[in-house]
């Protein structure tokens, strides 16, 4: 017997995913996995990993929206890439998403390309946010981690770069470019 599996999901520990649940529920979903965890990514998001593993051949996969889903296309494509190959179909409830048939295909990879938009803009925001920031001087970045100071010293020692690395638990290359950015400095 196919499965109708219902997938809800929401960004924030705040929000809540019984809208997303009840819309599943009225879709026919006779199970329905939900998480509360950013959609910018596939790492941790257990619910929706166990929903792909559990798919077989002949079940539906429902969500109420594609972004729900996924937030890039690349991710998107992925995903319904897996589903078709082993004979699992998509639906949406409030768009016009059904993978078994032509245009719903499409509409599902207009929308991935509206998502992943979105995203985009969003990250050019950020970024245009965190120069103004800069150039205000509230933003400072991240505190330095590598030691550069004690980098040359050791340098200075007579030290190699791979044994500095090891002693000071960091990666050879960080030696090198701390190396490399203060003879720039001395130049």
């Amino acid at each position: 017997m196919a499965n109708v599996i219902g997938y809800a999901r929401v960004s924030s520990e705040d929000q809540d995913c019984s809208i997303q649940e009840e819309a599943l529920r009225a879709a026919g979903c006779n199970i329905i996995r939900s998480e509360k965890k950013s959609g910018a990514g596939r790492q941790d998001r257990s619910e929706l990993e166990i929903v792909l593993a559990f798919l077989q051949a002949g079940d539906t996969l429902v969500v109420t929206r594609i972004d729900r889903l996924a937030r890039s296309v690349k991710d998107l494509e992925d995903i319904v890439g897996d589903l078709r190959a082993r004979g699992v179909a998509l639906k949406a409830t409030e768009q016009p998403v059904d993978t078994s048939t032509p245009a719903g295909k499409a509409f599902l990879q207009m929308l991935g390309v509206f998502a992943e938009f979105e995203t985009a803009l969003r990250r050019e925001r950020q970024m245009e946010g965190v120069a103004k920031a800069k150039a205000a001087g509230v933003y400072k970045g991240r505190p330095a981690t590598i030691d550069g100071a004690r980098i040359r010293q050791l340098k200075a020692e007579g030290v190699s770069p791979s044994e500095i690395a090891r002693k000071l638990n960091i990666n050879r290359a960080s030696v090198y470019r701390a190396l490399d950015k203060a003879s720039e400095v001395a130049r």
